[in-house]
């Protein structure tokens, strides 16, 4: 099994703004990291270029980020332990802050390419139900089994 994660951030300015400059900056050199990166499988892109993001019909102002991994241990690793977690920690200054899960995550066989569609249904899901095997976080995880994780 590998381990499909969805993110959704609502920005505070449109991506061609000063105020979104440094974010954009940041894309292609992010993007180029996640490509290489131990675990990493497969993320939608948005079109030809590295700095080019996500098309959707969830609305402007939503950016979205979708990868498979091969495992939770190589998505923290990129999360949390490389050149990306300067780049998070200054998510504030280009997104609003989340009233509702914006993570989620799930298991997905391996060689299954979700779709977009199928990732904003989990994100739904986690929104109505809380974590669960089908739709959960970093914080309350499930392994491919069903099982919740030891935290």
């Amino acid at each position: 099994m590998h381990l499909a994660q969805l993110n959704v951030a609502h920005m505070l300015a449109p991506l061609d703004t000063p105020q979104l400059a440094d974010f954009v900056a940041n894309l292609e050199p992010v993007n180029a990291l996640s490509d290489v990166a131990p675990g990493f499988v497969w993320r939608l892109k948005g079109g030809d270029l590295p700095t080019d993001t996500v098309k959707h019909d969830y609305g402007d102002e939503l950016l979205i980020n979708f990868s498979v991994w091969e495992s939770r241990e190589t998505l923290w690793n990129f999360v949390y332990r490389s050149p990306h977690l300067p780049v998070m920690k200054r998510r504030r200054e280009w997104f609003a802050r989340a009233a509702v899960p914006y993570t989620v995550m799930w298991w997905i066989p391996e060689g299954h390419v979700p779709t977009l569609e199928e990732g904003m249904g989990r994100l739904g899901l986690l929104r109505a139900q809380g974590p669960g095997p089908e739709a959960f976080t970093f914080k309350e995880f499930y392994e491919p089994d069903g099982t919740l994780a030891p935290a």
